[in-house]
């Protein structure tokens, strides 16, 4: 227990979390403190492509004939997730449909962070994690987001008369799913050795970058928190009830795709997390009408810190109750 409170307080006081604490404390106190737009633009297409370039590179290296079962377990936990979560938002919670389709996709994508303190976790533990988990965190990422938005975008297509065909080309052809798709692909081909060449800007330099975006869109979120006083009380139970959801989803498609004890733990870690940067930075990019006071208080300030200190031994318990055998 000691072990997990440590945990919990390192992540708690990390410079990316402390960054988006201070700006929201800066909008409550109506400092003029924002990023320039156009520095904006710029961080949001360096994240993502840095994202998409790092899982590239782990795919890569990874045993194509290992993975595959994985890879099929987690895409469809993914797209599966926002299937359930923005029809629950929309009747359920009144959320108009951007902020529904960013939630969606929020908790549908994955979080690095929690991915990393899962296997921290699972290390102390000791309980062994295939080595691809990596690569299935990048793959992982962009498939809510596509399916989110392709379900906000069909419906527009259908007020204007157009097809299902025309709304998935405006997603995929979106710049954040062409620049975390297309980043592991080009991460994929130059693999390891191509990496190192830009490995300085787009790994070294990462948590610097994350941290300046989570501050501005810590200003952000606060500034619009106020619009969020109606569905408050529902936002917060969405929070807390989707992640245990998801991961009982996640632990049964991994005992189902022969995973270990810790790979199935992993794979439900992954599905019960709620990405607060890829995620954030795709909505920005194709939802700017969402509100980011919903999408990340739920998934930053809610659900983030809930994973932490009571979901990790409770996806381990759900991956050794289903995968126990192996």
């Amino acid at each position: 227990m000691a072990e997990t409170l440590e945990l919990v307080r390192l992540n708690l006081l990390s410079p990316m979390v402390l960054a988006f604490a201070l700006g929201a404390v800066a909008a409550w106190l109506r400092s003029d403190l924002r990023l320039p737009e156009a520095f904006q633009a710029g961080l949001t297409v360096y994240l993502l492509l840095a994202i998409g370039l790092k899982g590239g590179v782990a795919l890569g290296a990874a045993p194509v004939g290992a993975i595959l079962p994985a890879i099929a377990a987690g895409v469809g936990i993914c797209m599966a997730i926002p299937l359930w979560c923005y029809p629950a938002l929309r009747r359920l919670g009144g959320f108009a449909r951007a902020d529904a389709a960013a939630l969606a996709a929020h908790y549908g994508s994955v979080s690095a962070v929690t991915f990393l303190a899962g296997l921290a976790y699972l290390e102390r533990a000791r309980v062994p994690v295939e080595g691809f988990m990596p690569a299935l965190l990048a793959i992982m990422e962009a498939p809510a987001i596509i399916v989110a938005l392709l379900l906000v975008r069909q419906r527009e297509a259908a007020s204007a008369h157009e097809g299902l065909g025309a709304a998935l080309r405006e997603v995929l052809v979106g710049k954040s799913i062409v620049l975390l798709l297309g980043g592991l692909v080009v991460g994929a081909l130059a693999g390891e050795a191509g990496y190192a060449s830009v490995k300085p800007f787009f790994g070294d330099v990462f948590p610097g970058m994350l941290t300046l975006f989570l501050l501005d869109m810590g200003v952000t979120a606060a500034r619009r928190w106020r619009e969020s006083a109606g569905v408050g009380r529902f936002l917060i139970a969405f929070a807390l009830a989707a992640p245990p959801l998801n991961g009982m989803l996640g632990a049964a498609a991994g005992a189902a795709a022969g995973l270990s004890v810790g790979g199935t733990a992993m794979l439900a870690i992954l599905a019960a997390s709620a990405s607060y940067i890829a995620a954030p930075a795709a909505a920005r990019l194709a939802l700017p009408e969402a509100n980011p006071g919903y999408y990340l208080a739920a998934a930053l300030g809610i659900t983030f810190p809930f994973n932490l200190v009571v979901g990790l031994p409770l996806y381990h318990g759900f991956a050794a109750a289903l995968a126990g055998g192996r």
